[in-house]
């Protein structure tokens, strides 16, 4: 393992409980490792110290190539690092641990100052406390909420190419994934839930603290998978979930009482995936998020490294003063080759259709956008 030069003081101060780790180093390029290899010299035994029983760190990264069209436009390309996530988890003793997890990106939208900056933010910052109920855990402070965390790892496994069709802004463009509160999560073999309240306007939006929001998952694991953390090409499940959202108050970036009402169905085994669900959702008098839609995925997996997958969206807005646009569809197509277990190639082509008669949708262009991705971990 290579530590950067400028890195190592971070790494002094912040690796675990007064432990003795020995150093070794390039003499030529001054890289320091923490394993010993021909060529190196030992460095002296540095100690490092944490109230942390242990400390694990990981990243996450969305690096890509785009060649866009719009409807009369030419065509445009360019090159793009869509998302990089560093998290540290604190264990505090086995099971519980704080974690934090950073969002670094380039802001895109709007006139603002930021438009074309790269910028960090805080996408999770929480407590976990396992089995503080029977088979319960908690989240307790920026933290996930119910839905989407559940679809990424079960339904919806391209993140690095499209989010989940009800954050994505060409899909139903309802809720993001993390927010303020707390999410009681449990797990047993035939059943998972999530529970929680929360501010309800979006990590990434105002929080304007007009109200709080219940939302919820329930999912029943017809195949006992419920407790297992599943892999899709090893493991076989069927899954049947409820999710919902419920403003208790003036909430939704200060919009009018929003709910959301959906249903998913997912059927996973090892050389197929095959995912659906339906979602409503009503905003009240002010009808900025009113609409219902639906949206259908599925994958094949003819070779251990080679897979294939396609996903339908199809999302109608109730009324002409939405500012969530009007009815569209969305369609991907494309492959994933997994490179090694740290990197994975995925190569789509994502195409969007605004309904001309929808006057919400004035502004707006058909595309097709040829994309090349490479999700990186570590």
């Amino acid at each position: 393992m290579k530590i950067g030069k400028l890195a190592l003081p971070l790494a002094v101060a912040t690796v675990t409980n007064a432990y003795a780790v020995t150093l070794y180093e390039d003499p030529e390029t001054h890289q320091v490792f923490t394993k010993e290899a021909p060529g190196l010299v030992k460095l002296e035994d540095t100690p490092v110290q944490s109230k942390a029983v242990m400390l694990k760190f990981n990243g996450v990264h969305y690096v890509g190539f785009v060649s866009a069209k719009e409807d009369g436009g030419d065509r445009t390309s360019r090159f793009e690092t869509r998302r990089n996530y560093l998290q540290v988890k604190a264990y505090l003793n086995k099971h519980d641990f704080f974690r934090l997890t950073l969002d670094s990106f380039q802001e895109t939208k709007g006139d603002n100052k930021d438009k074309g900056s790269w910028l960090t933010r805080v996408k999770y910052a929480y407590l976990y406390l396992d089995e503080i109920l029977p088979y319960t855990g908690i989240e307790f402070g920026q933290v996930h909420r119910p839905w989407i965390d559940y679809e990424e790892q079960h339904g919806w496994l391209y993140r690095p190419i499209s989010n989940v069709w009800i954050e994505d802004g060409s899909g139903a463009h309802l809720i993001n994934s993390a927010d303020m509160g707390i999410n009681f999560k449990t797990k047993v073999p035939y059943f998972s839930s999530e529970i929680g309240l929360f501010n309800g306007e979006g990590y990434h939006a105002i929080e304007n603290g007009e109200g709080l929001s219940a939302e919820a998952r329930l999912t029943l694991h017809a195949l006992r998978t419920g407790a297992t953390k599943v892999k899709v090409n090893k493991h076989q499940y069927f899954d049947i979930s409820y999710f919902g959202v419920k403003s208790l108050e003036d909430n939704k970036r200060g919009n009018s009482d929003f709910m959301m009402n959906g249903i998913h169905a997912v059927y996973n085994a090892p050389a197929f995936l095959i995912a659906g669900q339906y979602v409503k959702a009503d905003n009240g008098d002010n009808n900025v998020y009113d609409g219902n839609g639906y949206s259908l995925n599925a994958e094949i997996r003819p070779f251990e490294k080679l897979w294939w997958f396609g996903r339908y969206d199809d999302w109608d807005q109730n009324d002409t003063m939405s500012n969530n646009g009007g009815d569209r569809r969305q369609y991907i197509f494309g492959s994933m080759y997994h490179y090694n277990k740290n990197v994975k190639f995925i190569a789509n082509i994502t195409s969007v259709d605004f309904d001309e008669d929808d006057a919400l949708n004035a502004a707006e262009k058909d595309s097709i956008d040829l994309m090349f991705t490479a999700e990186v971990k570590w």
